[in-house]
Order: structure tokens, then C-alpha cells, then sequence
């Protein structure tokens, strides 16, 4: 029983649950970058270079062909158009994780200049200062 309880504890911790939520946000926002370079940012590009579909780029090596026993063999091709996609993909993510980095950054460097405000002195303090002063006057 002691080993369950003490995996429950370890599940139940913040990080655990805050590092989950991460995972799950950061699936769904790999899905909205992969959505957004293949139908919204590639389409001009392969536009404006010719009509170019960046995910139909391939290199072949072997082509197709039918092989004794009459089943057909696939083509061996090496497909660096969608090695560009993916690139873009990890730029665009890098890009946003590093501004997102960047503002909670600035936001905790605000926490940590912002100086706290001097205690007041006790009672005892306020009063030996007054003998203090009064003691230079003299």
C-alpha cells in the first residue's frame, strides 16, 4: 500500500498536473503550427516561386517498378519537401516559445526591481533617536 500512496503523492503534485497541462496545450498548439505552415504559409510561397507544393518535393532514388512475382515495389524517394515544412514548423514554435520566454522574463524582472518599502522603525527606535537628537543639540 505504501508504494500507491506514494505515487498518488507524486501524480497529485502541481508539477506533475502543471507539466501535464503543458503537454496536452502544446500537442493541441503543434497541431494549429503544422495547420497554419501547410495551408496558410507554404501555399503562397510555392506560389510565388511557381506553383510549387512543397509537401510534393522528393528526390527518388529508385523509382517504382513490378517485381517478379508481379507486386509492385514503391519507389525509394528521400521527401525534402516536407523536411522544409517541418523546418518552418520548428521555426515558427521556436520563435513563439522564445517570446513567450521573453515576456515572462521582463514580467519577473518587474517583480524584482520594484524594491519594498523600508519597515518603520520599532518604538525604541523612534526614541533613541530623539535622545539622540536632542543630545546633539546640546
Amino acid at each position: 500500500m505504501g508504494m500507491i500512496s506514494e505515487f498518488k503523492e507524486f501524480a497529485m503534485r502541481g508539477n506533475v498536473i502543471d507539466l501535464a497541462v503543458g503537454v496536452v496545450i502544446g500537442g493541441a498548439f503543434g497541431k494549429i503550427v503544422t495547420s497554419l505552415v501547410d495551408k496558410v504559409i507554404m501555399p503562397p510561397i510555392g506560389w510565388l516561386i511557381g506553383n510549387v507544393d512543397f509537401s510534393a518535393l522528393a528526390w527518388t532514388l529508385a523509382p517504382a517498378k513490378i517485381g517478379a512475382d508481379g507486386k509492385e515495389i514503391p519507389a525509394v524517394v528521400i521527401g525534402y519537401g516536407d523536411f522544409i515544412n517541418t523546418l518552418i514548423q520548428f521555426i515558427i514554435v521556436a520563435f513563439a516559445i522564445f517570446m513567450l520566454v521573453k515576456v515572462v522574463n521582463k514580467l519577473s524582472r518587474k517583480k524584482e526591481e520594484a524594491p519594498a518599502a523600508p519597515a518603520e522603525p520599532s518604538e525604541e527606535v523612534l526614541l533613541l533617536r530623539e535622545i539622540r537628537d536632542s543630545l546633539n543639540k546640546h
